[in-house]
């Protein structure tokens, strides 16, 4: 088959005209008439060509200037704090309000801003977690966020309160590595700005070990792919069409390579930047890896981090980054720089935006405000993830309480679960939701002393750090000790585990589930949920029983005490972590030459 196009002709002929009074003329007949029908039609030609070009430069991508800047503005891990909160003493700190502020005073000094978070906005404080952190959106919509990467606490909530959350921001959520069980993308895996011809790619990732330590009840339908194959293909896919690529990332930065931002910048190709979190790490200046520089800032809105890119024919040429802290403090202004003209001598907060916050946080002071109880002297929070804790052993004891009718031979809580001190003074409900923000309930499971077993060896074994470190109520003690082999100790009412006898165990249900690795709970022989928020049970048990609670450690937990140990002890194959015995050098500094 023959297929014809029917072709527009550049130019065409004109009519013909007969010789004799009428008919069509053909150039053909007379040469120099034909000649000068050229000689025209090429010059129409011409102009025609001309003018198609100019109208093809105007659509063509605009000629890169000679160098530009491009400024990055970042937060991570603002985990429900909207508004500013005593930090030292009186002294108050953070606040989106005066990140706002931040913001638009960058923004009138320069074009070309983007502002960016690296996940983790939910779970904080009542004014956040009352309203599933609706306040916190509103107000980066307001700021003008350009987009956000989802930590392991954005799934805190069922996976519909995040679809509302999405539906709320004006802002994309992105994440290259999670995926449905049926193989559909939970999110876009990118973006892609333009400043002045220049193209910025941005993909996000999510840290995979959310499988773990996110909510069970949440997680369960998702797939948390691999990090660094799923950072690849997204990088591969922005080279084609970016000039810049940022990752975005919920990671962590840790001691070694081999986890977190750190093991993405050593096996990831083309990445000029990667803004991180969930670590919560207070940088001073930016970390590089293979070249390529990785920045975080701190927690809670406390400080902000900002970048400057230099970019010249497209490429990065330069790099600059500073901390940023968010407090009515004189800021730090740099003397020479890319920062030396930017930033403002003091943040004030944004009144329009207070205005917006102020009814949320009038609400939960009606609700909270009551005086429960007095403290009598101050829990710290900074110990529970590393060693018995003041407060965890006051929450543990408050889940034993609780379920004292089902008669539980002892109280597990995650130190990861405690995100706020206990200050001395009184104690109001509203500090009671700081310090407990979950909608996490008490659960009594019952299991085999044998998994019994593994659940101490798998306590005993976390790291530095991890929010899977256990606090234990009383009657438990757990002994840690170190050397050739890792060994440890547990007895319950002062007898050690009988792998035969069944244990009943006052949890939450977060851990229930199997969160933060405590898996030996999914092999429950009984489960019986009392339907009681954590929380609700901490604010009953100082009411009716510690009216005054007092911190005290009652060795609990012990550890790095190799030589003392005397009763027989369950040995594990797993090799001391190396980041847990730097923890025990720190924690207990006399005992540590004991520490092999």
């Amino acid at each position: 088959m023959t297929v014809y196009l029917k072709m527009p002709l550049l130019f065409t002929p004109p009519p013909r005209r007969g010789r004799q009074g009428g008919g069509d003329f053909h150039p053909s007949l007379c040469p120099a008439r034909a000649w000068r029908f050229v000689m025209k039609e090429s010059y129409r030609f011409i102009r025609l060509s001309i003018i198609i070009l100019g109208l093809s430069l105007l659509i063509l991508p605009k000629a890169y200037a000679v160098e530009q800047r491009l400024i990055i503005i970042h937060t991570n891990d603002l985990h429900g704090h909207p508004l500013k909160f005593p930090h030292i003493g009186a002294r108050k700190v953070g606040g989106l309000p005066a990140i706002a502020d931040l913001v638009q005073e960058i923004r009138k000094r320069h074009k070309n801003v983007l502002v960016l978070d690296a996940g983790d906005l939910n779970t904080g404080t009542p004014e956040s977690t009352f309203f599933k952190a609706a306040p916190d959106i509103l107000a980066l919509n307001y700021i003008g966020y350009d987009a956000m990467t989802l930590g392991n606490h954005e799934f805190d909530n069922p996976l519909e309160m995040l679809r509302t959350q999405q539906r709320l921001a004006a802002f994309p959520f992105i994440s290259a590595n999670i995926r449905t069980r049926e193989g559909a993308r939970l999110l876009s895996p990118y973006i892609i700005k333009v400043f002045e011809g220049i193209r910025i790619g941005i993909f996000g990732l999510t840290l995979k070990e959310t499988e773990v330590i996110g909510n069970p009840q949440q997680v369960r339908d998702l797939v948390f792919e691999d990090e660094l194959r799923s950072a690849q293909d997204a990088v591969d896919q922005l080279r084609t069409k970016a000039d810049i690529v940022i990752a975005l990332v919920h990671l962590g930065i840790w001691n070694d390579n081999s986890r977190g931002s750190k093991r993405l910048a050593s096996n990831v190709r083309g990445i000029d930047l990667i803004i991180d979190g969930h670590s919560h790490t207070d940088l001073k200046e930016p970390l590089y890896i293979n070249g390529t520089p990785i920045v975080q800032a701190f927690k809670w809105g406390m400080k902000v981090g900002m970048g400057c890119m230099t970019i010249e024919q497209g490429k990065l040429k330069s790099f600059e980054w500073i901390s940023v802290p968010v407090s009515s403090e004189p800021l730090p202004v740099p003397a020479k720089g890319c920062f030396a003209t930017l930033l403002p001598a003091q943040l004030k907060d944004d009144s329009f935006l207070e205005e917006i916050l102020s009814p949320f946080a009038e609400k939960v002071e009606r609700s909270l405000s009551e005086v429960i109880g007095f403290a009598e002297g101050h829990f710290p929070i900074e110990t529970s993830r590393s060693q018995e804790s003041e407060l965890g052993n006051l929450i543990a004891d408050s889940m034993l309480w609780l379920a004292r009718d089902l008669h539980p031979d002892f109280a597990l809580h995650n130190g990861g679960g405690i995100r706020a001190p206990l200050p001395g003074g009184d104690i109001t409900k509203k500090r009671i939701y700081e310090i407990l923000p979950f909608d996490n309930t008490v659960v009594v499971i019952k299991l085999k002393g044998a998994l019994v077993t593994r659940l101490f060896e798998h306590a005993a074994s976390v790291s530095k750090g991890s929010g899977a470190f256990p606090q234990l109520s009383k009657g438990v003690r757990l002994r840690i000790s170190s050397g050739a082999e890792r060994s440890y100790q547990v007895t319950i009412s002062g007898s050690p585990i009988d792998p035969d006898k069944i244990y009943s165990i006052a949890t939450n249900s977060y851990l229930a589930d199997g969160g933060d690795g405590y898996r030996m709970f999914l092999q429950a022989l009984e489960r019986y949920d009392t339907s009681i928020l954590q929380r609700d049970a901490l604010i009953e048990y100082i009411t009716r029983v510690k009216k005054r609670p007092a911190p005290v450690l009652e060795k609990r937990i012990e550890i790095g005490l190799s030589d003392n140990l005397t009763s027989p002890l369950m040995k594990s194959d797993k090799p001391f972590p190396q980041n847990l015995h730097w923890a025990y050098m720190k924690i207990t500094p006399a005992l540590s030459a004991q520490i092999q």
